[in-house]
């Protein structure tokens, strides 16, 4: 699987960076986490602060094309981004244990 950044564009105002890729691939289309693993792998950040927003690959073609949001560290993911899309990319908060507990008392 061939990642190749499209485009990036800078918004610091949210502590992210906006990335547009295309993904080249031989088997079948690669889940949200693979791809969000090797962005974070290219882009030399965490799994954590990188989160997938769209892949859309066309019938029959061996070509995703995505749109991700890679944020400075994993708490501004956290901050901005809406619950089911951090469910979406198995980003957890920082404090579960503190949910865990809240749900046995």
């Amino acid at each position: 699987m061939d990642i190749d950044i499209i485009s990036e564009e800078e918004n610091p105002m949210l502590h992210r960076t906006d990335v547009r890729f295309e993904i080249v691939h031989d088997d079948a289309s690669p889940s949200r986490l693979q791809v969000r693993d090797s962005l974070a792998a290219k882009l030399d950040k965490g799994s954590d602060e990188v989160v997938v927003h769209k892949l859309d690959t066309k019938f029959g073609m061996r070509k995703t094309i995505g749109y991700a949001k890679v944020y400075e560290t994993a708490d501004f993911a956290r901050d901005v981004e809406q619950e089911h899309m951090l469910e979406r990319n198995k980003i957890t908060a920082g404090d579960e244990e503190g949910d865990v507990e809240a749900e046995e008392a």
